[in-house]
């Protein structure tokens, strides 16, 4: 008889395998990281604990579950780390608003039990695929978690970028640039920059130009399925494409940047005690009275 395999792709008979990665950059991490390695390591199967931010060195190890302690910038430096061998995070804020990094050390350990035994708790997520290719015929090829801007950058005047949408012509966008984000990404730079706010759930990508030079352009959302390709009309010697707010190449005129959603998804163990909108209601104040 096949021994039935639960959410984190493992037989049932036995918990997860769990792998604790920690940001050396953020000064509370190490004491926590030794903190949770002995917590951990007293109540399941511990495979590695590093001031790590690489996710391989966790899969090379066999865990099954990686807890990630930092904040959301942390996480989504693992989510890319990890590319094509996605385990699920529970993410450990050791940052600010911490969205992705929905647990406390405290809230951890209370939910311990919970969070490595409900598979229901498992929260998948899309991400975009984003590669541009210059004229050389060098391509740059990396996973996006949250969003891609093409950004204006020095000496800042306006750029303007030729946009086309599953091979037709869409438009010109001409002002400081455009973000590009997925459902996640949507409660990021997008938010700030006027654009819609997304159920994590939602199958689709956001298009948001930056301070358009036009009172027509505003921001869409298109089918998960599109392809969005971005070729330069004008740039200024800055402008860059920035993918989660980490990583990032410089535009040139030659250059093509073609985004699609990736077959690749993510997904992060989520806190039981948080509705879908928590943080936009509790640390953004979504909705609250201003008098």
């Amino acid at each position: 008889m096949t021994p039935e395999i639960d959410a984190f792709g493992m037989s049932a008979a036995h918990a997860p395998r769990i792998f604790i990665l920690g940001n050396p950059a953020k000064s509370e991490v190490p004491d926590a990281l030794a903190d949770l390695r002995e917590f951990v390591g007293k109540r399941a199967t511990l495979v590695g604990a590093e001031l790590n931010l690489d996710g391989h060195v966790a899969v090379d190890a066999g865990a099954d579950l990686i807890v990630v302690l930092g904040g959301d910038g942390t996480l989504l430096s693992v989510v890319r780390a990890l590319g094509d061998r996605q385990i699920p995070l529970i993410g450990v804020n050791f940052g600010k608003l911490g969205f992705l990094t929905q647990f406390s050390v405290r809230q951890f350990k209370e939910h311990f039990e919970s969070l490595i035994n409900n598979g229901d708790l498992i929260n998948r997520r899309s991400m975009l695929q984003v590669r541009i290719q210059d004229g050389a015929g060098k391509p740059f090829e990396s996973l996006c978690v949250n969003d891609c801007v093409i950004h204006a950058g020095p000496p800042f005047r306006v750029v303007c970028l030729s946009l086309t949408l599953n091979g037709r012509r869409l438009t010109n966008v001409c002002g400081d640039g455009l973000i590009v984000c997925t459902p996640t990404g949507s409660t990021a730079h997008n938010l700030s920059a006027g654009g819609p706010l997304l159920m994590a759930d939602v199958d689709g990508i956001v298009l948001t130009p930056l301070n358009p030079h036009s009172l027509t352009h505003r921001p869409i959302l298109v089918n998960s399925a599109s392809t969005l390709t971005i070729e330069p009309v004008q740039l200024n010697p800055g402008t860059t494409a920035i993918i989660d707010g980490q990583v990032q190449r410089a535009l040139r005129a030659d250059d093509r940047v073609e985004i699609r959603q990736s077959e690749q998804s993510w997904s992060f163990v989520r806190n039981p005690r948080r509705a879908p909108w928590h943080n936009l209601l509790t640390k953004l104040r979504w909705g609250k009275s201003i008098g």
